[in-house]
């Protein structure tokens, strides 16, 4: 029977060359002169650490930041900002949480709208994708054609189609 899989995933290789452009960005900024701001990318984490003097300077490195990921093609929907810690000594931080995979309750608002729109297929969870299964090739490109119409608030990708 004909099957594929519906994933959230991001590239964590563009994710470091958009890192490694926004460090050397970084560097070249006049108004980052003698500054300590920093970004570091920990891979193993999925998580993206911005640190600087103020809160201005925070908001200029969340602006490179995100302006990088933008222009190396990562989704910004799968990038979950926290809300940046100011201490009272004038030191701030903030992250950004790369969300790999279909988290339980999207999983289960995608498998309920392909439910909803009475497609003759059987969907279901597996290890944060959802395989989805039809007697026939068409039906399957319609799931596909109609979660591509629909937003989610996640970046949807579409692997092992198989006949």
């Amino acid at each position: 029977m004909p099957s594929f899989d519906i994933v959230s995933e991001i590239d964590k290789q563009e994710i470091d060359n958009a890192i490694n452009q926004a460090v050397k960005e970084l560097a070249t900024r006049f108004d980052f002169k003698g500054s300590t701001a920093t970004i570091e990318w920990n891979a193993k984490d999925s998580k993206i650490e911005l640190k600087a003097e103020d809160g201005s300077r925070l908001k200029s490195l969340h602006d490179i930041v995100t302006g990088k990921l933008a222009r190396r093609g990562v989704d910004l929907r799968n990038v979950d900002r926290q809300d940046p810690a100011i201490s009272p000594l004038g030191h701030a931080t903030q992250d950004f949480v790369i969300k790999q995979g279909l988290d339980g309750d999207k999983a289960k608002e995608i498998v309920k709208a392909i439910k909803d729109q009475t497609f003759k297929v059987q969907s279901a969870l597996q290890d944060r994708q959802i395989r989805v299964t039809g007697k026939k090739r068409d039906e399957l490109q319609e799931v596909i054609a109609f979660l591509r119409s629909r937003d989610f608030d996640v970046t949807l990708g579409f692997k092992n189609f198989r006949d």
